[in-house]
Parts: C-alpha cells; sequence; structure tokens
C-alpha cells in the first residue's frame, strides 16, 4: 500500500530506501525473495518493522522493474500480481469495497471487488461500508456537515469502533484471505481518527 507523505517525510523516505537503492538486481530480488518466504502463511500489520522495510526495498524493485526482469528465486506459493507482475502480496484496507485489494509492491489493485474470493466477498464489503460510516465523522466538517455540539464525543465515539472494527479487520478477515493468498497485511491504523497500531492488541 503506497504512502501518502508530506514532503519532510517523502524526504526521510526516500533516506531509509537509499540502502536498497545501492544494491545490484539481483542481490535487492534475492533480499526480497527471502523476506517474502518470511511472510508467507501470516498475516502482517502494516505498521511492522519487517513489513515496513519491504516496502522500502519494494519501492526501489518497482523503479528498477525487478520483477518484470524475472530476477531472483519467487516462493512457490506466491503468482504473479495482474497490476505489475511482483508476487501478489495483498493488503487489505479499508477502501476494500472501492478499490479491492492493494498491491504490496507497487500500490495499485492487485484484486479488483469484482474479483474478491466469492465466499468472502459479501463479508468484506459489509465490513468496508461499516467502517466508512465510522470513519466519514472525521470528516464531517470538510464535508459540509454542521458540527453538533457534542462533536468530540463523538468523534471519541468513533474512534473507539473504528478501533473494534479494525481489530476485526486483522483478527478475522484477514486471517480468513490466508486461506486464498500466501500472506496477506492489514491496515492496523486510521490517522484522521487518531487511532494508532499501539491502540490495537491482536489477541
Amino acid at each position: 500500500m503506497s504512502r501518502d507523505l508530506e514532503p519532510k517525510f517523502d524526504h526521510l523516505w526516500k533516506e531509509y530506501t537509499g540502502v536498497f537503492m545501492e544494491m545490484d538486481d539481483l542481490t535487492l530480488a534475492r533480499w526480497m525473495a527471502q523476506t517474502l518466504g518470511q511472510f508467507a502463511g501470516r498475516v502482517w500489520r502494516l505498521s511492522h518493522p519487517l513489513l515496513l522495510t519491504y516496502e522500502l526495498a519494494a519501492r526501489a524493485a518497482h523503479d528498477r522493474q525487478i520483477w518484470l526482469k524475472g530476477m531472483g528465486i519467487v516462493p512457490a506459493d506466491y503468482i504473479p500480481a495482474e497490476c505489475c507482475r511482483a508476487p501478489l502480496f495483498p493488503v487489505l484496507s479499508r477502501d476494500v469495497a472501492e478499490v479491492g485489494l492493494v498491491c504490496k509492491h507497487c500500490g495499485e489493485a492487485c484484486v479488483h471487488p469484482e474479483d474478491l474470493p466469492v465466499e468472502m466477498k459479501s463479508s468484506l464489503i459489509q465490513w468496508a461500508e461499516k467502517y466508512e460510516k465510522v470513519h466519514a465523522v472525521a470528516h464531517w466538517e470538510e464535508d459540509g456537515i454542521k458540527l453538533p455540539h457534542d462533536y468530540d464525543r463523538q468523534l471519541e465515539s468513533a474512534a473507539i469502533k473504528a478501533e473494534k472494527y479494525l481489530l476485526e479487520n486483522g483478527d478475522k478477515l484477514a486471517l480468513d484471505l490466508l486461506g486464498y493468498y500466501p500472506a496477506v497485511a492489514w491496515e492496523d491504523q486510521d490517522e484522521c481518527l487518531a487511532v494508532r497500531p499501539e491502540d490495537l492488541c491482536v489477541k
């Protein structure tokens, strides 16, 4: 899932990516293939340090078209994503009903809504619609909705519900998706509602 960063953070992100940009194509491909093997069989928070590191490598690999060059030996469970031909590693986000599952390598849709697993499509879309109603509270003012006198209380209530729904995202839906994909990442924060990864504790 691609990140929209403020200029100062984007500059820092590019600096972090430098270690992977300095690798030759084969070394980068081998590192990524080995790490994909570590990802297999599990669901991963987007905030996990290893996943964040992999995202840096994915940016470098995408810019240099590592996967199109056929570099590295990809773990057998992974198939090429239609969006960029990188190994299919989907991200489950709150936008699943609108855009589907997002590619961890290029940030585009790798599984469109109409192509979601049939057995899970209904539950995924229902979850996203339920979450959108909660998330929308943070945008009432910019959407032209007059804020009620108890808006702060409603915003706090929405944040609490968002924590519950995001946990459901990681603890249930993402796990169920493992039946269809070798590894799945899930969105574990909502900056608009000030929900942080540390606010979510998956048991």
